[in-house]
């Protein structure tokens, strides 16, 4: 999906029904009377041949505040600041009224894009509401009818220009992952440069110091911090040359268990989180050193490491613990033993509040990234293999022995290497945890994702679904021939 788009207006326009269109699904709750919808409700479109995520918000209200509907307009507001274009849907038979005057300015104000939608236009009745939608000043309104079906072609070519630039967009920032490599010595470069800086996400629990990290790397005050959890609601990108390394950094919100998010801002504010790891390159997993490792810790760091990025994990308030040795040395005992995928990847402490040990985060960010990038020639690779078979011989299940025939290397950006072998499917995957631990040690590669496929040779063999011809028939088919 290359790009969010969010239903907007009034109450009773027809927002849900149109959702329900594009979704082509009965998801959002439909009725007469005006107000049904109160949360953000996020649906996969299909509109032609575009795809594209679309939020069905509630009714846009004139009220601000903590009343009821003061909330639900702040929750609509936040839909259309993260939204890339957004559909301002009017109601044809009514025309323009001064809600939608007031609320079209906002949108102008606030919107990336805007595309004015005027609904329920089926019938002449609505014609003088389509032609009032020019007084928003918010160009030609698609005349469309969600109940019926109708406009929905007009909607798509006003959409595909659209969509093609954020396709071009989502290509030029979105970071190359699984890269096909071989042996040839013109390896691609990915030092990161101004064009395509290196790209790196800050994760962890609420309150773990995440937006203060980055204000100390910025060197600046750019993001709202405090002691209260849970203040950063959207992952925000930031450019930056952070020790003369071009850099876009992800500050996301603070990731709870899942059981504890029930607020509908918070459950948006982890998954755009959790879309921030998968446009990074290098995830710092945050650390709070008072209480570190805790469950939610652990499959923060579980989930960047199945993503296949570079972890880097970093212990923040390390200014405020007072055995700083002896807890150095207790902290690498638990990522070793609770982060066994993980091991070896850089543990860092530092201190978002004083800046200490930045330049140690620096580094290991810098490392992660090199390693994520490492590759190795196939005849490295065999020799490597040689010496683990004779080291510890893969096992012999049912009494035949598993061969191991070569190895090489078919990806990076993380690293993947293909294993040819006779019965694949019969290996242990204690043995392929086995290879992936002589990987890392032998090729230095600590802490990055490795991933290793076994593939049986008999899949090359071009005879392997052709039938078998016996004497009497191959005899018959050579005397066909001769005639």
């Amino acid at each position: 999906m290359s790009f969010t788009l969010a239903i907007v207006g009034r109450p009773n326009v027809g927002k849900s029904t149109l959702f329900n269109r594009l979704v082509g699904k009965r998801l959002a709750l439909v009725d007469d009377r005006p107000g049904v919808t109160r949360d953000l409700r996020e649906g996969a479109a299909r509109l032609g041949d575009l795809r594209f995520a679309v939020v069905d918000s509630a009714g846009l209200e004139l009220e601000e505040g903590d009343s009821l509907k003061g909330r639900m307009r702040k929750l609509t507001e936040r839909a259309v600041d993260s939204a890339d274009v957004c559909l301002f849907v009017i109601d044809a038979r009514m025309g323009v009224t001064p809600a939608d005057e007031i609320f079209a300015d906002i949108l102008r104000r606030r919107a990336r894009h805007v595309i004015l939608a005027a609904n329920k236009a089926e019938g002449a009745a609505a014609e003088g509401g389509v032609i009032e939608g020019w007084s928003l000043g918010l160009g030609e309104p698609v005349a469309l009818s969600a109940e019926h079906g109708i406009g929905m072609d007009e909607l798509y070519h006003r959409l595909r220009p659209l969509a093609a630039d954020f396709e071009a967009r989502a290509e030029e920032t979105a970071p190359e992952t699984d890269i096909d490599v071989s042996d040839d010595a013109h390896a691609p470069d990915h030092t990161p440069t101004d064009a395509r800086p290196l790209q790196v996400a800050v994760i962890g629990r609420p309150n773990a110091g995440k937006s203060t990290l980055v204000n100390a790397i910025l060197g600046t005050d750019r993001l709202l911090t405090g002691p209260e959890a849970g203040i950063t609601r959207d992952a925000i990108s930031i450019r930056t040359d952070w020790r003369e390394t071009p850099m876009r950094i992800f500050d996301t919100a603070g990731m709870r268990k899942r059981a504890r998010v029930q607020d509908k801002i918070e459950k948006l504010s982890v998954a755009d989180g959790l879309r921030a790891v998968r446009f990074a390159e290098v995830v710092v997993v945050l650390l709070d050193a008072e209480i570190p490792f805790e469950t939610q810790d652990l499959r923060i760091a579980d989930f960047a490491e199945s993503e296949g990025r570079a972890v880097v994990v970093a212990v923040n308030k390390w200014d405020l613990e007072p055995e700083k040795q002896a807890r150095v040395k207790d902290l690498k005992l638990q990522f070793e033993k609770l982060l066994p995928q993980l091991k070896g990847a850089p543990l860092v402490t530092v201190s978002a509040r004083t800046g200490k040990g930045l330049d140690r985060l620096h580094a290991a960010i810098l490392r992660a990234h090199e390693v994520w990038n490492r590759r190795v020639t196939t005849a490295k690779l065999n020799q490597w293999l040689a010496a683990m078979i004779e080291a510890h011989p893969p096992p012999a299940p049912g009494g035949r022995r598993i061969k191991l025939r070569y190895i090489t290397q078919a990806k990076t950006r993380p690293p993947g290497f293909v294993i040819m072998c006779s019965n694949p499917d019969d290996l242990p995957k204690s043995y392929t945890r086995y290879l992936v631990g002589g990987l890392r040690e032998a090729f230095d590669m600590p802490g990055t994702p490795i991933r290793v496929f076994m593939r049986s040779q008999a899949d090359r063999n071009p005879y392997k679904d052709r039938k078998k011809v016996g004497p009497s028939r191959l005899r018959k088919h050579i005397e066909g021939r001769r005639d």
